[in-house]
């Protein structure tokens, strides 16, 4: 047994963090039957202000996986944080689906569903607070954080005033 550990020696960290949104197996009738594929959802993110989703098709499902892995790899965000939490309220609406994204206080923890939750946990958001309108379609939720988070400003950085300084009066 401690053979084998050292054969396969220590598996690197790798580069992006991933969830699996959503995997659909999708039907193409033909004249001979039907042709089935897969259709993944994925977010990648590396937890310090990156994100992308991808989807992508595949004969397979590691196949699917992987082309949506690449998917989103090219579809990457950078984001700003404002310490655990984003800078400001934003909105964002794409089809018909809507989210609305607040920055929370310390400690309050992330308050959102499904897709969001999986984008802003990705991103490395650790308190917020969003509601989904409209659709719930994972991928088309997922879409729409990633437009609402394009849109955030960068945070103010707030200059720390010297206290005791003494006045130098002429």
């Amino acid at each position: 047994m401690a053979k084998q550990a050292k054969k396969m020696g220590r598996r690197e960290k790798p580069e992006f963090d991933q969830k699996l949104l959503d995997l659909a197996r999708v039907t193409r009738v033909v004249k001979g039957g039907r042709r089935f594929r897969f259709r993944a959802t994925l977010v990648i993110g590396n937890r310090k202000g990156k994100v992308g989703v991808g989807i992508a098709k595949g004969s397979d499902v590691s196949d699917a996986i992987q082309k949506a892995f690449n998917d989103a790899k090219k579809n990457m965000i950078t984001v700003d944080l404002a310490g655990s939490t984003i800078s400001h309220d934003v909105t964002a609406k794409l089809g018909s689906a809507k989210v609305l994204l607040k920055p929370a206080s310390e400690g309050q923890g992330v308050i959102a569903g499904g897709a969001v939750r999986a984008v802003v946990d990705l991103l490395g958001v650790k308190d917020v607070v969003s509601k989904s309108l409209g659709a719930s379609n994972p991928l088309n939720v997922a879409r729409v954080t990633i437009k609402a988070l394009l849109q955030l400003k960068a945070p103010r950085v707030q200059e720390k005033k010297e206290e005791n300084t003494p006045v130098l009066t002429a």
